[in-house]
């Protein structure tokens, strides 16, 4: 007898599942994928280090490995390097040293340049922008000095059309 999910949904049936077995079956399968994913990385970590190296199981005496005394000897290379003393080798270090410093100092100096630059170019926008502020509130301020003056006159000549009779028609509607 085969179920098909959309046909439960559709049509509801007394061939439902028991909500604690299907609370157990999602907890087996969740427990499974847990194991999985926690369990494969530790697998494969034991397989690698099993495989990757056998025992070695050789008798093997220590002088066979051991260095000869002139090893390096006709090397001209390594003999360079040795027959350099102690002065000589704190001497180049510090010269490496003294480069990489001045390397730093060209670099920090090149970006304390460019800093003051882009400081001055943004001090002479913030003055810009002052100045404009400044017109802009000197302009406002002339512009409420003639709107007072403007309503002082308008008052004025009102008063004076009322003096001839004049009535606002404004007035009467509301």
């Amino acid at each position: 007898m085969f179920f098909c999910f959309w046909e439960l949904m559709a049509h509801p049936s007394d061939h439902r599942l028991n909500p604690g077995v299907l609370r157990s079956v999602l907890v087996l399968v969740g427990l499974f994928l847990v194991a999985y994913i926690v369990g494969r990385p530790i697998l494969r970590e034991n397989s690698y280090a099993q495989a990757s190296c056998s025992t070695c199981d050789c008798d093997c005496d220590s002088d066979n490995f051991s260095i000869p005394l002139d090893c390096g000897k006709n090397d001209p290379d390594m003999n360079e390097e040795m027959e350099k003393d102690t002065i000589t080798s704190l001497s180049e270090e510090l010269s490496l040293q003294k480069n990489v410093t001045d390397d730093n100092l060209e670099r920090t100096e090149a970006l304390i340049t460019s800093t003051k630059r882009a400081s001055s170019h943004y001090q002479k926008e913030a003055e810009k922008c002052n100045a404009g502020m400044e017109t802009c509130e000197e302009a406002r301020q002339k512009a409420e000095a003639a709107l007072i003056d403007e309503r002082k006159l308008s008052a004025l000549w009102e008063n004076r059309a009322r003096e001839h009779g004049w009535m606002d028609q404004r007035r009467l509607y509301s």
